[in-house]
């Protein structure tokens, strides 16, 4: 099993452009990828077409094949997986809805813990649109977000990606969990 500073080495091959560092890297991360595309598409439907391999190699050609990527570690590279697996299944969700003019999809508010049980699902668009106002106004708050439910990551983990404590960390989850629910509960 690699350490993190072996990601690290490999993070920073790859952002000086070494392609075999891209290959060695997948091996490494594949299964903590394929966790985080597991938990983005289980509040997905159940016969969503994109599978967590599909999912997984997506947002990985996406990841390596920026020119301009700079991972600082294993925990950052996860954490801009998640978003780039986010975008991917908001991508999917408003390319399908549009050819079905509003596919069917149903809007269900979130409950407490932001976490969805495996009898419901979510509109992905919907939490999408609520993130990005969330975003524009608390960039940090949005981001706890994105690494806590989309990634999976534990609140000590995102006060060391984000550079804050974790009593910080902590504040922002409850108040953008509860903006979050207050949001997407006024567009019903």
């Amino acid at each position: 099993m690699a350490t993190s500073s072996d990601v690290t080495v490999l993070l920073q091959r790859i952002r000086d452009g070494d392609s075999a560092a891209s290959e060695a890297i997948v091996p490494l991360l594949y299964r903590e990828l394929r966790g985080i595309a597991a938990r983005c598409l289980q509040s997905e439907r159940s016969d969503h077409t994109l599978q967590p391999t599909a999912l997984v190699h997506e947002a990985f050609l996406k990841l390596v094949g920026q020119d301009n990527a700079d991972y600082n570690s294993r925990g950052h590279f996860m954490a801009i997986a998640a978003m780039v697996m986010r975008r991917i299944l908001v991508n999917h969700a408003t390319a399908r809805a549009a050819q079905k003019r509003g596919g069917g999809a149903r809007r269900v508010p979130l409950h407490n813990d932001l976490r969805i049980s495996k009898d419901r699902s979510i509109d992905l668009v919907a939490l999408d649109e609520a993130l990005t106002k969330l975003a524009e106004r608390d960039a940090r708050k949005a981001k706890v977000v994105e690494q806590r439910f989309f990634a999976g990551m534990e609140m000590s983990q995102i006060a060391e990606i984000l550079g804050v404590s974790l009593a910080t960390v902590k504040r922002d989850w409850e108040f953008a969990r509860t903006w979050l629910m207050r949001e997407m509960h006024t567009d019903d």
